[in-house]
């Protein structure tokens, strides 16, 4: 029998993260508890970040960062799908924050987010002191950290922050990034279609896609300020998609997670072509194959692959063969 992708496509590769393409913010209980009852309702197609940043009210950091790890184990997180986003270096709680969150929730948080990293050194501190505090609660698994790219100095060490341990996402923070520039930058430039546009936003966007990718980890878009037009927010998550090759987006409404997934997701033509392929290439034991006309092998085969994956994560439907063949586990559960 043939060999799963995962094995026969990678071997001695670190796996591509396939993850959510959308991930939700939500800093109050109320709206945390909103926000996992959205995530069932839509079968878990969204990652939620549960913020102790700037969700946390100004001198209840601890009560809150409790009430997070709550919520982690709760019922209602029913499929370990919730980040957390803890303080930044400079401030004063972070370690707090991991001393909280790890011990009590280490084991189902999906990660946990950084923001303002401005030099790769402070961070590389955070991700070791986070590593030490899971060891010492005996947790096994590596956490998944998310750095949010928003400063000047995160900018110009973004290739030093990819190469640091358990990196999973890069994060571009626009608006943070847009305040940096002292008026240099225009405040229309925090939406589209200048945000876009711009030469300077531009170049940041593509090189924490490029730094993120070359690295093997996923880069994630900035939010959108519109909250209702559903079309406007689609046309963001798609622009950022397309033009710039983010895979994730930022999501701080609920009626922006739908279009957001749906701008992010593989389109269905795309993937009734990946079915086919690897289909056919499964059957040849990975070997070289014709489809339409054209030559297709392990190069290729990665790419469909991996396109399969992502409309799995967001639940497409898939043909019965390539769920038996491909993703038996998953579909018994």
């Amino acid at each position: 029998m043939p060999r799963h992708p995962n094995e026969a496509l990678f071997e001695g590769e670190k796996p591509f993260p396939i993850i959510p393409t959308c991930e939700h913010f939500a800093g109050t209980e109320e709206r945390i508890a909103k926000a996992f009852q959205t995530q069932e309702k839509m079968g878990g197609v969204f990652d939620i970040t549960m913020d102790c940043e700037d969700g946390a009210p100004t001198g209840a950091e601890r009560e809150h960062a409790e009430m997070v790890v709550r919520m982690q184990n709760s019922e209602l997180n029913r499929f370990n799908m919730a980040g957390v986003r803890i303080h930044d270096y400079t401030n004063e709680h972070w370690r707090q924050d991991v001393d909280i969150i790890v011990p009590g929730a280490g084991e189902r948080v999906a990660y946990i987010t950084i923001p303002k990293t401005t030099k790769a050194v402070q961070l590389g501190e955070m991700i070791a002191y986070i590593e030490d505090r899971a060891h010492k609660a005996g947790i096994r698994r590596a956490i998944p950290i998310h750095a949010l790219i928003e400063t000047h100095g995160a900018l110009h060490e973004v290739w030093q922050i990819a190469e640091l341990p358990n990196i999973q996402v890069l994060d571009f923070g626009l608006m943070d990034f847009v305040s940096a520039h002292h008026g240099a930058v225009p405040s229309t430039a925090m939406r589209s279609p200048m945000q876009f546009d711009h030469a300077l936003l531009r170049r940041a966007k593509a090189e924490v896609v490029a730094a993120a990718l070359a690295n093997g980890i996923v880069p994630a878009h900035n939010v959108t300020l519109e909250l209702k037009d559903t079309e406007f927010i689609y046309n963001d998550a798609r622009r950022a998609r397309e033009e710039f090759g983010f895979l994730r987006m930022w999501s701080i409404y609920p009626a922006q997670i739908e279009p957001i997934a749906r701008a992010m997701a593989p389109a269905m033509p795309e993937v009734a072509e990946a079915e086919a392929i690897m289909l056919k290439a499964y059957q040849a034991d990975w070997g070289p194959i014709q489809h339409e006309g054209n030559l297709h092998d392990r190069a290729t085969y990665r790419y469909f692959w991996e396109q399969l994956q992502r409309a799995h994560v967001m639940n497409m439907t898939l043909g019965d063969e390539v769920l038996r063949t491909f993703f038996a586990e998953r579909a018994a559960v």
